[in-house]
């Protein structure tokens, strides 16, 4: 009871939850697992942005845990550079691909279905937040694209391959900010050149990640369905599209391995734990703090969404 009191009040808190106070903290509360080298070999791991950040950090993890793991990145050299340094390289492929590219998308899941290799776990972990609108080749807003319609893309062309196996989307804090567009109204969720703000951008993608991942979890019950987020973590990510916070917050930062770790932990456990569900320093969360947000989180709406990201897929 204690232990729920002061992990819930981290929580209540934002800045003890979010920063390296957080796991810091919540590591001695409860009992963590720890995971033994091996404890994933002869599985499959596939994490989409492996060459910088918590993607890095993860795959390195995985790596250690022995796990085989499909690296996907958008730059040849880099994903290959991160394959060569794991302990078990020769069990590592490096996939090219941007996952706001859709055709490129297409492409490596008919890779990885050419293989015929179960996935233990894939991770959406690719992502950035800019402050310029950009433009995919099939013409989407480039944040809306990689959060949302690449990652659900790949995850709808390799089901076949995920029959028991784990989704687990890393998604952001600042998705507590942010409603989600009135889809059930023909709001888009891709902002304007006029108005567009990266950061509202980013957290409106995280938003729509979040309630996807409970919206998929019904809809396939034979794989099981996490989003989490990793609290505030000092990476080259954060640190290029956000310096101003990046530097007023940097000696309360967690290490992209403690952002990470929930990522590890949902791949890693033989703990079952419920699809759908939102995860921070593995425990579950709630997908809403703030009234407005949840105001616009009802069925209808919902419906409209996946209406609209499945309508923006087959479109491209």
């Amino acid at each position: 009871m204690l232990d729920r009191f002061a992990d819930r009040l981290l929580d209540a808190t934002v800045v003890g939850g979010f920063s390296r106070l957080g796991p810091a903290v919540r590591s001695r509360l409860g009992n963590w697992e720890s995971f033994l080298p091996g404890c994933l070999s002869g599985l499959t791991v596939v994490v989409t942005g492996p060459t910088s950040g918590l993607g890095l950090a993860a795959a390195l993890e995985f790596d250690r845990l022995g796990a085989d793991l499909v690296l996907i990145g958008r730059d040849p050299d880099r994903v290959e550079s991160v394959r060569t340094r794991l302990s078990g390289a020769e069990r590592a492929v490096a996939l090219v691909a941007d996952m706001g590219d859709l055709v490129a998308v297409r492409r490596v899941a008919a890779q990885l279905l050419a293989t015929g290799r179960p996935i233990h776990a894939l991770v959406h972990n690719a992502g950035a937040l800019t402050s310029d609108r950009l433009i995919t080749p099939q013409g989407h807003e480039a944040t809306i694209a990689t959060h949302v319609l690449g990652p659900r893309l790949l995850t709808r062309e390799v089901l076949a391959l995920l029959d028991g196996g784990r989704v687990i989307t890393v998604s952001s804090g600042g998705m507590y900010a942010a409603p989600l567009p009135r889809f059930d109204r023909g709001e888009s969720p891709e902002m304007s050149l006029q108005r567009y703000d990266g950061t509202k951008q980013y957290a409106i993608a995280k938003r729509m990640q979040v309630t996807l991942n409970e919206i998929d979890a019904t809809n396939h019950p034979n794989v099981t369905f996490s989003a989490m987020h990793p609290g505030w973590a000092d990476t080259p990510g954060v640190r290029a599209s956000l310096p101003g916070f990046a530097k007023v917050t940097a000696p309360i930062l967690r290490t992209a391995e403690q952002g990470a770790d929930t990522i590890v932990w949902l791949t890693a456990t033989g703990r079952r734990y419920d699809s759908g569900r939102f995860w921070c320093d593995r425990a579950e969360r709630p997908i809403h703090r703030l009234p407005t947000t949840r105001r616009t989180d009802d069925d209808a709406n919902r419906s409209a969404l996946t209406t609209w990201v499945d309508d923006a897929i087959s479109a491209s």
